[in-house]
């Protein structure tokens, strides 16, 4: 069924979407806003009692592969047009002086902007890992990009003091659990109309980080997550465009501020999260207190509902399709002169978040389900050299995405968005059709990458970014044994030039 053949059927299927999200933003304020005293304490006190020794060994280990894939992102990310802008940026404003690495790159600067420009580095091809959301309500794969806001602040802190491996490692598990949780209890609407969950939630998970690094007390840590709410931002009008990896260096980046802001003694809200005029009121309109209040590290989001590693350097809602697609032209060899015609059936808010049909640039092409499937199909593989304007602009691309139905499938739709169900029908010019479905991908917790499979992933960005494999083997060897690491610094030099 073509685009135009499903037209009238597509809008039924938003009718009833549009009337499903009614009723349940209906249900999320019958109650009025919920009353959580306590919430922004609760959170400030998991941040600063926590310890190395009860996070769990598997959480550890899982967090090691997400540690070495947002190094390896930062050094490809440093060769994106982004990387090059960000640089120059911090030339021209003169803050070339300070002792923060810029990763990839014989630059420093102060840790601010080192936290930004790494983490616009880690999100520029849009390859970094993501959280999974637990509810069938929300959009799966999007709550969260995880390490992005965390890991670039406290490895610029880490470059001005005495830390551990244990240590960085305890801030990192610390952030990122509290930006996950906060993601998963504000009300869906937020992400839904049009807030880029990791440049808003971001912030909370970098300041956590940095406050726990930098051993702040009850009340810092709670100044510190008011000042971080006040920089929470990010718009998903702004998908496939330069400014989506600045919304997630903007979060590193605010977090860091914020603590370093409040250790000098600057002061803020202490119940942003709760408060009426708070957090999660004025950018959710109302959030799941259950999906928070005690329930920081219980689970770890780590280990449920899991965070995946992205074998595509692509939007993640595309994965699952890819994952499929690729399984399918390695078991029918399938060619690309052979194909007529494919169909990919999904949930409206895929179709919606993959906007780019028609795309023109390598950045509109990581959110275009059309062009994933078309280069697969061209070349069989899709890595970072693929993603670029040149390639997109191809005529025989061109040709291909033409040949690409995505479309919103009621199957699809009622499978929920805790899964990125994709219906899959490949039509060969012979007449034959080909048929398969994935609701998860390479990389996700239901089919993970091993610690080597997330090195042989490291080892390819750092390819891209023309790094020397003596330091690409060193990193790795470093990120498998943080926890023996006395020093973090020791990182710094196998990362700049």
């Amino acid at each position: 069924m073509l685009r135009r053949e499903f037209g009238k059927a597509s809008l039924g299927i938003m009718a009833s979407r549009a009337l499903s999200v009614s009723a349940k933003r209906a249900e999320w304020s019958a109650g009025g806003f919920p009353k959580t005293p306590g919430l922004t304490a609760y959170v400030g006190k998991f941040v600063t009692t926590m310890t190395y020794e009860q996070i769990p060994e598997d959480v550890i280990e899982l967090g090691k592969k997400s540690i070495l894939d947002g190094l390896g992102l930062a050094l490809a990310g440093s060769r994106a047009e982004t990387g090059s802008i960000s640089r120059k940026y911090v030339q021209q404003i003169g803050v070339c002086n300070g002792k923060a690495t810029i990763i990839g790159s014989a630059q420093r600067t102060s840790p601010r902007f080192a936290a930004l420009v790494n983490a616009i580095s880690i999100h520029a091809d849009d390859f970094d890992d993501t959280q999974l959301a637990a509810a069938k309500d929300r959009v799966y794969g999007l709550l969260m990009h995880p390490t992005v806001p965390v890991l670039p602040s406290i490895f610029a802190l880490a470059e001005q003091r005495a830390v551990s491996g244990k240590e960085w490692m305890l801030a990192y598990h610390v952030g990122a659990e509290v930006e996950c949780k906060i993601a998963e209890a504000i009300a869906p609407r937020h992400y839904q109309d049009g807030f880029h969950t990791t440049g808003t939630c971001g912030p909370f998970g970098s300041a956590a980080a940095c406050a726990k690094l930098l051993k702040f007390d009850l009340s810092r840590t709670l100044n510190a997550f008011g000042l971080a709410a006040s920089q929470s931002g990010g718009m998903r009008e702004n998908f496939g465009t330069m400014t989506k990896p600045f919304q997630a260096g903007h979060a590193a980046e605010s977090g860091l501020i914020s603590a370093e802001l409040v250790a000098l003694g600057w002061t803020a809200a202490e119940q942003i999260l709760e408060a009426d005029r708070g957090f999660f009121h004025a950018s959710g309109g109302s959030y799941d207190p259950s999906a928070i209040m005690d329930r920081l590290g219980n689970p770890w989001t780590f280990a449920s509902p899991g965070v995946s590693l992205k074998p595509y350097p692509s939007g993640s809602l595309t994965h699952p399709a890819m994952t499929e697609l690729a399984r399918l032209i390695d078991a029918h060899k399938i060619q690309a002169p052979q194909v007529e015609k494919v169909d990919i059936g999904a949930n409206h808010n895929m179709t919606t978040t993959l906007l780019h049909h028609q795309p023109k640039t390598g950045l509109e092409a990581k959110f275009s389900m059309e062009f994933c499937m078309a280069i697969l199909l061209l070349e069989h593989k899709a890595g970072l050299g693929q993603f670029s304007d040149k390639v997109v602009r191809r005529p025989d691309v061109q040709e291909m995405i033409r040949k690409i139905n995505f479309y919103v499938d009621p199957e699809a739709e009622s499978a929920g968005y805790d899964k990125m169900t994709s219906i899959l029908k490949i039509h060969l010019t012979d007449g034959t059709t080909i048929t398969g479905r994935a609701d998860f991908g390479k990389g996700s917790p239901a089919n993970p990458m091993s610690f080597d499979e997330a090195a042989t992933k490291f080892r390819g960005c750092a390819e891209f970014a023309d790094w020397p494999k003596a330091k690409t083997e060193q990193i790795i060897a470093f990120t498998k044994s943080l926890e023996a690491a006395p020093d973090m610094s020791a990182l710094s030099p196998l990362l700049s030039a």
